[in-house]
């Protein structure tokens, strides 16, 4: 549960619970403190970046976000770069259209994984570099996508 959503709760329990006692009880009564934040949260996702397309130089961060944290080495970009591709009703890890014209660029063997959860809803996304619709996606997501040694 994301810590806004938490602290609204906390607070509107503290407000049912203020008005269902009396003024001197209320008084004496602790307020109570919203949850802590963990990275379970609605906002967490698990990146796995590879500069060679293989398991052998691939890197695996975590990346929560609201409040920014986790492994990510870049966490505070990462997380600002996904709220600006975050638009209603449209899914900001959607794969290229099949069918859609691309240049024959080549980018390199990089891939990326993306596995988690992002705005409430899932996300299983993966990424590579093999023509310029990929690319251009890739380049969306460069600061999460960060390759290994950059």
């Amino acid at each position: 549960m994301p810590l806004l959503h938490r602290l609204a709760v906390a607070v509107l329990t503290a407000t049912a619970s203020a008005t269902a006692m009396s003024a001197t009880a209320w008084a004496a009564a602790p307020v109570p403190l919203p949850m802590p934040y963990d990275e379970g949260g609605t906002d967490h996702l698990i990146v796995t970046v590879s500069r060679s397309g293989g398991a052998a130089d691939s890197v695996t961060y975590t990346l929560a976000c609201h409040p920014a944290g986790g492994t990510h080495p870049a966490a505070h970009g990462a997380c600002d770069q996904l709220d600006s591709a975050t638009v209603w009703g449209r899914d900001p890890f959607a794969p290229v259209p099949p069918g859609a014209m691309c240049t024959g660029q080549y980018g390199g063997p990089a891939t990326a994984q993306l596995r988690g959860r992002w705005a409430g809803r899932p996300v299983d996304a993966e990424f590579s570099r093999v023509n310029g619709c990929e690319i251009a996606r890739w380049d969306r997501f460069s600061v999460v996508l960060r390759l290994p040694g950059s």
